[in-house]
């Protein structure tokens, strides 16, 4: 057990005022941060399901808007394309109907104006803020093909685009209709978490179970759960004993045992036992609506890689815009006709459209956000996400962590004649029953066993990082670490420590040392295929603990740990990161995002581990709803998988369109080759279809547990 872990949980748990002066603002921070995200969502409580179903709908409406248009743009296309001059040329037929410029000029205004609207409205949108993007550029390219096409149909000398213009349009909208799919697809996983709670909850008033709808449900009512039914909210249970299925939540595969005083998450799902629960969190302070909160707001949250993406889009637009123009002056001073200058122009906007480009950042981050959710990995922050592929030394905080924190009472030795082990056992359990941290869970359990009476304490006081103290039936008593005892000159007994790894409490009644107890945690047998994977990846890892030299080399020696920080105290942690971030290391800590908060806040990128229901852990970047170190491996792994997807769609995206202008500029037209717009077009949606594939990969590559 780690000492100062210890006596923090106590100073928390028993000593209120001292937890609230020290968190005080960190609190307040979180309030005003869920308000802030509550009033973003214009009051909802985030939880209601109608709140993400509007934003939901909505896109399914767009989707069905842009498929609607796509095939009405279609249809519209065919008789143009063989009602077009230049293609019936092309294929050496002749198909001439009377007042034929006039049917392709009629059919193609429907085109323009009804399969066009979403691009100009999007390019009168981006205008208003002064951010010309691809709305402008297809803007630019149709509107310039459409009205030059009209002005040769009444009376200017040239042919016409209109078949250029319809397919344009349609592969346009065939782009953006699969793109909004895969975002849509992308946001599914959020859609997927909102429905998991059941629409309606059964109460407990007396011997009377009635149904109520879920936002009925308050905070202390008591309900049943039904075997295999969904848990309607976060609570604890205060009857029955069940195995529950947290996969969809937390990504742990195997059901969880759940029994009496244990907290359940709403959404999680009964095995074959009824369960009574006595609510905690209903709506938007459940734990689930947190994880969706959270996952909106970190695809929402733009990192550095998506401001990149941004700025290239905005720098290609001016571009192709300075191409464009520049190509129809060349063409013209090279003494071409202007119809053909125009061509090239059109051609030069249509493929420089920076489609690929807008879609291959947001899609990645959409997918990896929701992906990470469903593993239990819940992203705060998306730079420190992507920057995880940098880590170079990972520092552990033990208990919990790299061991299960789950402490069983191993020895109990008396040093005086006065005191059994029994009596030393029921004194120092006075101190311990109201914390939740291991080490006293651990004592409490034994005394359970062994069916002990728990006296009462009075003045109860934490000694910071060291022990607590109090006052148990008029005796003063003390539950210390071995750090008090040097401090205090008082020798620690030689056979306090065996060779196992084991943590010892010490306990002074009157200032005097009668006994200890030992316990011992279990390490975890994740924590060795965790360690494989870092070291393959060139990763040190570190532990730092509050517990004894000996018990941290121990677990150190098992785990083929690189070092170890023994004894440590909270403040000691910050220190052990400055050091490590010195010496060039890129660091990563993980903790329980309480005690550790400057730690995590200090490291490059912070792991709150085992967060459990209490996920605004405010320092951390990063949350991971288990405490399995696999986790993080899978987050290191999953962070580098998700930047080379943004790297990879970045160069396709850039990389297409630093070949296909100059193409379409004319550069080897003295050799024959132009692209025309319509090729221009197809392979400007390949791009885009290619960039929404590659982003859909991502999901094969998180580790399932």
């Amino acid at each position: 057990m780690e000492k100062h872990e210890h006596h923090k949980h106590e100073n928390m748990d028993h000593s209120k005022m001292d937890h609230d002066k020290e968190d005080h603002s960190k609190m307040d921070h979180t309030k005003h941060d869920h308000s802030k995200m509550d009033h973003g969502k214009g009051g909802h409580s985030g939880h209601n399901p109608g709140h993400g179903q509007m934003g939901h709908d909505h896109h399914k409406m767009m989707i069905a808007d842009f498929r609607k248009r796509f095939w009405v743009t279609l249809i519209l296309t065919i008789p143009i394309l063989f009602l077009s001059p230049m293609i019936q040329e092309f294929f050496g037929y002749d198909l001439l109907l009377p007042g034929n410029p006039y049917i392709l000029f009629a059919l193609s205004s429907i085109v323009y104006f009804y399969g066009g609207w979403p691009f100009l409205k999007g390019f009168w949108s981006e205008v208003k803020k002064g951010a010309p993007g691809m709305m402008t550029l297809i803007s630019m390219a149709i509107s310039v093909a459409y009205f030059y096409s009209t002005a040769t149909v009444f009376g200017l000398r040239g042919e016409d685009f209109f078949w250029e213009l319809s397919t344009l349009i349609a592969i346009m909208l065939l782009g953006h209709w699969i793109e909004m799919k895969s975002v849509l697809g992308a946001s599914k996983a959020l859609q997927l978490l909102v429905s998991m709670m059941p629409a309606e909850a059964h109460r407990v008033k007396g011997d009377i179970v009635e149904d109520i709808k879920l936002e009925e449900l308050l905070k202390d009512d008591i309900i049943l759960v039904k075997p295999g039914e969904k848990v309607p909210a976060d609570g604890i249970i205060t009857e029955g004993t069940s195995y529950l299925n947290e996969s969809m939540l937390t990504g742990e595969s195997k059901p969880v045992k759940k029994e009496l005083n244990d907290k359940v998450i709403g959404g999680s799902v009964n095995g074959n036992s009824t369960l009574k629960v006595k609510v905690e969190h209903t709506g938007k302070d459940s734990y689930l609506n947190k994880v969706i909160t959270m996952v909106e707001e970190a695809q929402k949250t733009k990192s550095k890689m998506q401001n990149l993406s941004d700025r290239a889009a905005k720098w290609l637009t001016y571009i192709a815009l300075a191409i464009g123009f520049g190509t129809l002056a060349v063409w013209l001073i090279l003494g071409f006709p202007f119809v053909y200058a125009l061509e090239r122009m059109v051609t030069v906007m249509v493929i420089a459209c920076p489609h690929a480009l807008g879609l291959a950042i947001p899609l990645v981050v959409a997918i990896s956000t929701a992906v990470s959710a469903q593993n239990g990995l819940l992203i705060r922050n998306r730079t420190a996400f992507e920057e995880s592929r940098k880590i170079s030394a990972l520092l552990f905080d033990k208990t919990g962590t790299l061991t299960k924190g789950d402490f069983g009472v191993t020895r109990i030795e008396s040093l005086s004649s006065s005191y059994a082990k029994d009596e030393i056992l029921r004194l120092a359990s006075a101190l311990e029953q109201s914390s939740e941290h291991p080490i006293a869970v651990g004592i409490i359990k034994k005394v359970k066993e062994d069916e002990i009476t728990i006296p009462k304490p009075e003045n109860f006081n934490a000694i910071t990082g060291k022990g607590v103290e109090a006052k148990v039936e008029g005796k003063q008593i003390k539950v210390v670490s071995p750090g008090y005892l040097r401090d205090e000159k008082i020798t620690i007994p030689e056979d306090a420590y065996s060779d196992a790894a084991e943590t010892v409490v010490f306990v002074l009644i009157d200032g005097e040392l009668v006994g200890y107890i030992a316990l011992a945690d279990e390490i975890r047998p994740e924590s060795a295929d965790a360690i494989r994977v870092f070291k393959k990846n060139n990763i040190k890892v570190l532990m730092a603990t509050g517990d004894n030299e000996r018990t941290a080399k121990a677990v150190s020696e098992k785990l083929g740990l690189d070092g170890y920080y023994a004894e440590v105290l909270p403040h000691q942690k910050v220190e052990i990161v400055n050091d490590l971030q010195a010496k060039g290391e890129f660091v990563a800590m993980t903790g329980d995002g309480v005690n550790d908060a400057p730690a995590l806040a200090k490291a490059d990128v912070g792991v709150a581990v085992g967060s459990g229901t209490d996920v605004a852990a405010e320092t951390a970047d990063i949350i991971l709803v288990n405490s399995n170190p696999q986790d993080i491996a899978n987050l290191i792994l999953f962070g580098k998988a998700t930047y080379n997807k943004m790297i990879q769609n970045l160069i396709w995206a850039t990389g297409y369109n630093v070949v296909a202008i100059p193409l379409a500029a004319g550069v080897l037209y003295s050799s024959g080759f132009v692209l025309g717009p319509a090729v221009g077009a197809v392979f400007m949606s390949l791009s885009t279809i290619i960039v929404a594939i590659n982003a859909q990969l991502l999901k094969r590559k998180i580790g399932k547990k």
